[in-house]
């Protein structure tokens, strides 16, 4: 018969307080965003605009480093902020650019810009960064209004998710990491 005791305590909760379960939350959070905008361009036909393809870049960009962390599982804490702070600067874009569509679509007529040259174009014209300034300056495509839920706009509901994503991808980087002290 063994005498030896394991020095660690088992806490049926603990995996679901722990870094890789916020990780694979993150992951489903851009799976399911980026599902349901593809359900829209595919299904409901909406097309979208230069701010909406913006915001799926930042999304998609948290879910990659989201998703790296949760395989990796990094023993050091150091690499685990450093993952969480990249996940978080992601879905801090998608919220920059969110506010931007939501700013936009609440302009009066008069004072929302011209419809210009879609994307594709701007993407074979001009330098990267003034294709970025230009996306981010808007257009009349961005100002429309083509779907709404309870009252609200796409780009409404858009920033109310992110927010969501970005509250978890900052905990995920401030929190402390009992699990590596042995706590």
């Amino acid at each position: 018969m063994s005498t030896t005791t394991n020095t660690t305590t088992h806490k049926p909760m603990a995996w679901l307080l722990g870094y890789r379960f916020f990780n694979l939350l993150l992951v489903a959070g851009a799976v399911v965003g980026m599902g349901f905008a593809w359900y829209l361009q595919e299904y409901q036909h909406l097309d979208p605009c230069p701010l909406c393809i913006f915001q799926r870049v930042g999304l998609i960009s948290m879910g990659v480093f989201a998703l790296i962390a949760f395989v990796h599982h990094p023993r050091h804490i150091w690499l685990r902020r450093m993952y969480s702070l990249l996940a978080f600067l992601g879905i801090s874009w998608s919220v920059g650019v969110a506010s931007r569509h939501v700013w936009l679509q609440h302009l009066p007529p008069e004072d929302v810009p011209a419809c210009g040259p879609g994307l594709d174009y701007w993407m074979d014209t001009f330098p990267m960064n003034e294709v970025v300034r230009k996306v981010l300056h808007g257009s009349g495509e961005c100002a429309k209004v083509d779907w709404t839920f309870l009252g609200w706009s796409l780009p409404h509901w858009s920033l109310l998710f992110f927010l969501g994503l970005a509250v978890i991808a900052l905990w995920q980087l401030v929190r402390p990491h009992h699990e590596l002290r042995g706590i």
